[in-house]
C-alpha cells in the first residue's frame, strides 16, 4: 500500500523543510519515496539545492522530487477542456495567448497539482508520497471541492450534456459561439470522477495523513486550530502536529523572551490538539538548505522512528446505536456552538462551521430516520436520529 503524507500550515512556518526532511528519512530507510510540491510558490528545489521540474526526477537513492506545473498538467490531462474554453475566449475577441492564459482559472494550478497525487498513487511506483501542500487556507478550499464535484457529476453535468445536444446546433448557427462536444463532456466527467477518487484517497486514514506544521506563536497557533477543525469537518485525518523552529535552551539572552513565549505556548498546544500527538523540531543554527541540514532536522524530529507510520488514527465522525435510534458524532475541535449550523435534506446533512460547509451523505441506516436533538459539547457535535419512518424529510429541508 502506498502511503500518502500531506504537510500543510500557515505560509512561512517551514512546512517545505519538514516535508523535504521527512522524504529524506523515508528514502534512507529503504522506502521508494516521492516528494512533490503542490504550492504555487515552489521552494522544494531550493530546500534540496536542486532544480526540479514538472515530472519526478531522481535526487538520491530511493528518492524522487517534483514541482508541479499547471500548464504541463493541463496539456497532458485536460487538453479538451482547455481547448474548448480557449475557443470561447477567442470567439469573444481575445488573442490566442491571452485566451490560453484565461483558461487557467484561479485555484486550478493547486487543484491540478493535488490531482496528480491520484495518478502517482494509482501508478504504484512509490511506497511513500510526501506532499508539500499550499498554505492551509488554499488547501482547505481545494479539499472541499470534491463535495461540489459530486453534485455536478450526479446532477448538473447530465442536464448540461442533454441541453447541449438539443439546443447546441441552433445556438451555434445563430450566435457562432463554440459549443462543447462529447469529447469535452467526457473530459469533464473524467475530471469530476478523479476529484472523487482524490477525496476517497485523502480521507482514507489507513493510507493518508495530514500533518499540520506550526510555529509557537499566537496567530500561527490560532490558524492551525481553525485548520484542524475544518480538516475534521471534511473528514481528512490528521495524525501529527509539528511545532517547528523551537528555540533551544542555549539560545542566549537576546532570544530569552521569545523562548519564554514558546515555552508558555507549548503545553497549550499539546492540550489543544490532543489526542493527536504534537512534536517539536528545533530551530537549527543555520539555514535549512541541502541534504545535511535536512537530515539533521529529520533526526531531531523523528529520532529512530519510521516517519511514514500512522501516528494517530482517530475517526472524525462515527455512528452508534442509542436507545432504539442512532447518534452521529462529528468532532469539531476549536469550534463553538455559535459557529455551527445544520440543515437536513433527507440523505444529506449539511454542516456549516464558520465560512465552510460540508454536505455529509448519511449512511443508509440513517436516511429514513427523523432528525432529533443536536448537541455540541467538548468539541463534538452529536446529532440524534429517531425511529425510521418512510416519509421523513422528503421536502426541502429542516434546520
Amino acid at each position: 500500500m502506498t502511503r500518502v503524507i500531506v504537510f500543510t500550515g500557515k505560509g512561512g512556518v517551514g512546512k517545505t523543510s519538514i516535508a523535504a526532511a521527512t522524504s529524506l528519512l523515508c528514502a534512507k530507510r529503504g522506502q521508494r519515496t516521492l516528494v512533490v510540491s503542490t504550492d504555487v510558490a515552489h521552494s522544494l528545489g531550493d530546500a534540496f539545492g536542486r532544480k526540479l521540474g514538472p515530472e519526478p526526477i531522481a535526487i538520491g537513492p530511493n528518492l524522487e522530487a517534483q514541482e508541479t506545473d499547471v500548464y504541463h498538467i493541463l496539456r497532458d490531462s485536460w487538453g479538451a477542456i482547455q481547448q474548448y474554453f480557449a475557443s470561447v475566449f477567442q470567439w469573444r475577441g481575445l488573442d490566442d495567448v491571452l485566451a490560453e492564459e484565461m483558461t487557467v482559472l484561479p485555484g486550478l494550478d493547486e487543484l491540478a497539482s493535488l490531482l496528480q497525487i491520484v495518478d502517482h498513487h494509482e501508478g504504484g511506483r512509490y511506497d511513500v508520497i510526501i506532499v508539500d501542500a499550499a498554505p492551509t487556507g488554499e488547501t482547505i478550499r481545494l479539499l472541499s471541492l470534491p463535495e461540489a464535484a459530486r453534485f455536478w457529476l450526479d446532477r448538473v453535468l447530465p442536464m448540461q450534456r442533454r441541453a447541449t445536444q438539443i439546443a447546441g446546433p441552433m445556438i451555434r448557427r445563430i450566435t457562432g459561439m463554440p459549443m462543447p462536444d462529447e469529447t469535452v463532456f467526457r473530459a469533464g466527467e473524467d475530471l469530476f470522477r478523479k476529484l472523487d477518487r482524490m477525496h476517497k484517497l485523502l480521507t482514507d486514514p489507513y493510507t493518508t495523513s495530514l500533518r499540520i506544521v506550526l510555529n509557537l506563536e499566537k496567530m500561527v497557533i490560532a490558524e492551525a486550530q481553525r485548520s484542524f477543525t475544518y480538516f475534521h469537518l471534511f473528514g481528512y485525518p490528521t495524525d501529527l502536529v509539528i511545532c517547528n523552529r523551537v528555540l533551544p535552551e542555549a539560545a542566549g539572552r537576546y532570544f530569552a523572551e521569545w523562548r519564554e513565549a514558546q515555552q508558555r505556548y507549548w503545553p497549550t498546544v499539546q492540550d489543544a490538539f490532543a489526542p493527536v500527538p504534537v512534536r517539536q523540531a528545533p530551530l537549527l543554527p543555520r539555514e535549512v538548505l541541502g541534504v545535511g541540514s535536512l537530515t539533521q532536522l529529520a533526526a531531531d524530529l523523528y529520532g529512530d522512528e519510521d516517519p511514514s507510520k500512522v501516528f494517530y488514527s482517530g475517526k472524525p465522525y462515527r455512528v452508534e446505536r442509542e436507545n432504539g435510534g442512532f447518534a452521529l458524532s462529528l468532532e469539531l475541535p476549536f469550534a463553538t456552538k455559535e459557529d455551527v449550523d445544520l440543515l437536513r435534506r433527507r440523505e444529506e446533512l449539511v454542516v456549516q462551521v464558520g465560512p465552510w460547509r460540508r454536505n455529509l451523505i448519511l449512511p443508509r441506516v440513517l436516511i429514513d430516520r427523523p432528525t432529533g436533538e443536536a448537541r455540541f459539547a467538548g468539541g463534538t457535535l452529536t446529532i440524534h436520529f429517531g425511529e425510521a419512518s418512510g416519509d421523513e424529510s422528503q421536502g426541502g429541508g429542516e434546520r
